[in-house]
């Protein structure tokens, strides 16, 4: 039987927002308020967005209220904590940014934080380093933890310890329905399912519990090398990846990056290749499995070495600040010597690529083992992850986007097929779909029809209905 449709929108300037503002704790922003554009710009500056209003919620009732006002006129329903992850320009939505959620507790005890939607894994990170406690952290503290993890989160452990997903013990949502759940695999199971990889399909995360790691040391780090060595250490990387333990994660990253603040004086404004490496055993076995990639060239900088897991985040060493940027992204089954000659072609030193960074990142380890309670993360069998990154002024950045796209299709010979949901963002509906089987797919838009009879996530990632 086919769900409700949403009925017709009423205009946004007949909304009387005030009725919503009133039943509020936290603040109601419309346009031409200062603090409007401050929580409805997204990370990526390239996407202009113009909701028809901004909450900035104060509590898990102000998100009920929000979504139930949005459900009664027609309006749809957007959240940002961190703006990682919006890629539409929220024309006319209601837009909820958690940022006030801010509560995080660390329990040495059970090994377990619970956390508001508005925590980044920063705060969660620093608050572990006493109690030499991590979380399974994505590259770039500075992104939200319940976005990353709704996504399933493929950090840079993940072949040690899996995905973050799989770590959750339980979440609060609000459901498309205005209700707030607490989702458990025993209590709401199919919900449970659904959170655990389906992104922002079936509801806002209000807050959540997830498992921690006793891990106060790790060794990690990142090997940078010159233009010259670029070729050789690809290559050499390549080889390298199959040989190494579930206890080694590792990727390789080819940069291009300008004279700016931030970043080292030896890699500004030259081609480098960085060697990306986090090893979860003892600092002699560390050593000993990186030695043929110290060896691969002549190093610009080794900054690999025992430091607090705490410190993760200096191993990608994304950048923090706001920017325009074209992101593309797929998934590899394998990475041989004819790959690696097509993605040198097309991005290597001698390529003329536009691209800021072009990166693989090697999987496998312990990921593909399903967990003992299943979820919408799809692809745990691929071998690798092909990403690119473009920045520069949003007029420049389709031509940036269209010369990534041709490289991913270059590498079609070894593609596994589809993409990460965390990576999908910004590529619209189809890309994201394509971070599913057509089953997994399936359930989630079944489960979104129920949880959300009125449609009010059309903007979220199940392709609208």
């Amino acid at each position: 039987m086919d769900s409700p449709q949403a009925p017709e929108p009423a205009t946004v300037h007949t909304i009387d927002f005030g009725a919503l503002s009133r039943n509020l704790a936290g603040t109601l922003y419309e346009p031409g308020a200062p603090v409007y554009d401050d929580l409805a710009t997204p990370w990526n500056l390239a996407v202009q967005t113009s909701p028809a209003a901004v909450v900035e919620a104060a509590n898990a009732a102000d998100v009920v209220e929000c979504v139930k006002f949005a459900a009664a006129n027609s309006l749809p329903v957007a959240v940002q904590a961190t703006g990682h992850g919006i890629a539409s320009n929220l024309d006319g939505a209601l837009l909820i940014h958690t940022r006030l959620l801010d509560a995080c507790t660390l329990n040495s005890d059970s090994n377990t934080a619970q956390i508001g939607a508005g925590v980044t894994w920063a705060t969660v990170l620093a608050q572990g380093a006493d109690l030499g406690l991590i979380g399974l952290c994505g590259s770039a503290p500075g992104v939200g933890v319940a976005g990353y993890t709704s996504g399933g989160g493929i950090g840079p452990m993940v072949r040690s310890f899996g995905a973050a997903s799989d770590k959750v013990r339980s979440f609060d949502v609000v459901t498309g329905d205005g209700e707030l759940r607490h989702a458990t695999a025993q209590s709401e199971p199919d919900l449970f399912w659904g959170l655990r990889g389906g992104k922002g399909s079936l509801g806002i995360i209000t807050g959540m519990e997830f498992e921690l790691l006793e891990l106060p040391v790790i060794y990690a780090g990142a090997l940078f090398f010159d233009t010259a060595h670029v070729e050789n250490v690809l290559r050499i990387w390549a080889q390298w990846c199959p040989t190494l333990p579930h206890t080694a994660t590792t990727s390789v990253a080819m940069m291009q990056l300008p004279p700016m603040p931030g970043v080292p004086e030896p890699l500004a404004g030259r081609f480098t290749i960085a060697v990306r490496y986090v090893f979860v055993g003892t600092a002699d076995d560390g050593a000993t499995w990186l030695a043929p990639m110290r060896s691969a060239g002549v190093l610009l900088m080794d900054a690999v070495g025992p430091m607090p897991s705490s410190m993760i985040g200096l191993v990608h060493s994304d950048p923090e600040d706001s920017m325009p940027a074209a992101e593309r992204s797929t998934l590899l089954a394998d990475f041989p010597r004819e790959a690696v000659e097509t993605l040198l072609e097309a991005a290597g030193p001698d390529s003329s690529s536009p691209q800021l960074m072009v990166e693989i990142r090697q999987l496998g380890g312990v990921l593909p083992q399903l967990p003992e309670t299943p979820s919408a993360l799809c692809h745990r069998e691929a071998g690798f992850g092909l990403h690119s990154v473009a920045v520069g002024p949003p007029p420049e950045l389709p031509a940036f986007g269209a010369h990534a796209e041709a490289m991913i299709q270059n590498m079609a010979p070894w593609a596994y097929g589809g993409s990460l949901a965390n990576f999908a963002t910004g590529n619209g509906a189809g890309a994201f779909a394509e971070s599913y089987t057509p089953s997994v797919l399936a359930k989630l838009s079944t489960l979104a029809r129920h949880f959300d009879p009125e449609n009010v996530f059309r903007l979220g990632q199940v392709p609208a209905r």
